[in-house]
């Protein structure tokens, strides 16, 4: 399944990528299921985060690598990869790609592919998931003002 939602932020793109950071990252996490940060490296290349998802009666690790980032003039982007995931995820890749904006603001694109352990799942995750990644955009807003 794929998934694309894209916010428009008033920032230049060099001041965006340098705000994709721990702090913003703390910020994103949606209310539920509440996410303890285990481990945050960064979004470069090599780098590994670690989240425990607490779903109160019991919790689920889940491992990103980040696989490839890049950097050219008009866009920055990085791709994270599921390595350890919950159970109802058996693939995993997001691409989190930032790009100039004609306005001089910058374009936060969530790219992800996802796959469950079946179809029909997948279809049954598909608005759950995009809604935790639609809670984003007013976050991005708000944090990225010109």
């Amino acid at each position: 399944m794929h998934i694309i939602l894209e916010t428009v932020v008033q920032a230049a793109l060099p001041d965006v990528w340098s705000g994709f950071d721990r702090k913003l990252f703390d910020q994103l996490s949606p209310p539920f299921p509440p996410v303890e940060v285990v481990r945050f490296d960064g979004c470069l290349r090599g780098d590994v985060v670690l989240l425990r998802l607490n779903f109160l009666v019991f919790r689920q690790d889940w491992e990103s690598l980040i696989t490839d980032q890049q950097t050219t003039t008009n866009e920055i982007y990085f791709i994270d990869e599921g390595v350890r995931l919950p159970f109802f995820l058996r693939y995993w890749r997001h691409r989190h790609r930032l790009v100039r904006h004609e306005s001089g603001g910058t374009v936060v694109i969530d790219d992800i592919t996802f796959r469950t352990p079946f179809r029909l799942l997948d279809y049954l995750m598909y608005p759950l998931l995009w809604a935790q990644f639609a809670y984003r955009k007013p976050i991005y807003k708000r944090v990225f003002k010109a």
